[in-house]
């Protein structure tokens, strides 16, 4: 059974690469065009918010500051999360920031041996959330053009994301030695380990940027439903999916966009994940426990929305 099901998932995987290495090919100015745009989007929108963020948080975590907030958070951390403080503190910074800087905050901290193996996936779990830049500027005040319906979007994905990582704690506990503590990160080092991972945040962006026109244009071709097509491309690319969902107001479509945007979308996820292989984090139990945020913060989402809407 499990060979064939991975079997099935390669066969999977191979067919979708031909088929969008065909489409390119077929239509290549098409989805050149979608690349730049997402290109453009990530200079314009990403870039300066972001590689600011990941040089400051790669330095800040290193600091004595960054370890006198760990000891005073560490009781309650520890208390509700069973995380150690500087576990809480990474998801007090993914909080407030957003993608990607919680996942790259886990990576640091754990080869600088802040983070044992036995509470990773749970700290990962906290850590990589959006910020209310983007729920509440973005989606709220941009798309919905009501920063109110942002903060709900945003206490409804937290209380997914925190709802969840508090029944993690209940799990088995392995306590196994952290890695040995790494030396200071010298300024040149941190400088270009966040030029390069801004690079590669701009480089998926771009790229789910046309694969997602290539979904929206295999759907209208096979005549899927309006519906379940926007659902897909949210799946796959949150800002598109909250894009389209903020065109027709209600409680489910604002407990869509808090899935898409807990999950992350396959684009987020991506990002994500390229920081977290380096960890010993299992990539499917990870994958899991966001998707069971994604639901309990739909949850809650139109749970709340229903009721003010």
């Amino acid at each position: 059974m499990v060979r064939s099901f991975k079997r099935l998932r390669a066969a999977l995987a191979t067919f979708l690469l031909a088929a969008a290495l065909i489409l390119f090919l077929l239509f290549p100015a098409r989805y050149a065009a979608s690349v730049s745009d997402g290109a453009a989007l990530w200079a314009v929108s990403v870039l300066p918010a972001t590689l600011p963020l990941l040089f400051l948080t790669a330095l800040f975590t290193e600091r004595r500051l960054f370890r006198s907030f760990a000891a005073a958070l560490s009781p309650v951390a520890e208390k509700v999360f069973r995380v150690s403080g500087a576990g809480g503190c990474c998801a007090l910074l993914s909080a407030l920031s957003g993608y990607p800087v919680g996942a790259r905050a886990v990576l640091d901290l754990y080869r600088r041996g802040s983070l044992g193996e036995e509470e990773l996936l749970r700290v990962a779990a906290l850590s990589t959330t959006t910020g209310p830049a983007f729920l509440v500027g973005a989606v709220g005040a941009g798309m919905l053009r009501a920063p109110a319906l942002g903060w709900l979007l945003y206490l409804s994905h937290l209380a997914g994301v925190y709802a969840v990582c508090f029944f993690l704690r209940f799990g088995k506990a392995a306590v196994r030695r952290p890695p040995p503590a790494a030396a200071h990160t010298p300024l040149p080092e941190a400088i270009s380990s966040s030029v390069l991972s801004v690079l590669f945040v701009g480089g998926a962006i771009a790229l789910f940027s046309a694969f997602g026109q290539m979904l929206a244009d295999a759907c209208a071709f096979l005549h899927v439903p309006a519906a379940l097509a926007d659902v897909l491309r949210g799946l796959l690319e949150m800002t598109t999916g909250c894009a389209l969902f903020a065109e027709r107001v209600s409680a489910g479509s604002l407990a869509l966009s808090c899935l898409f945007v807990t999950f992350g979308g396959v684009c987020v996820l991506v990002q994500q994940i390229a920081f977290l292989k380096d960890t010993p984090i299992k990539i499917a139990s990870f994958l899991l426990v966001k998707l069971a945020q994604g639901c309990v913060a739909a949850a809650v989402c139109f749970a709340l929305a229903s009721a003010i809407l």
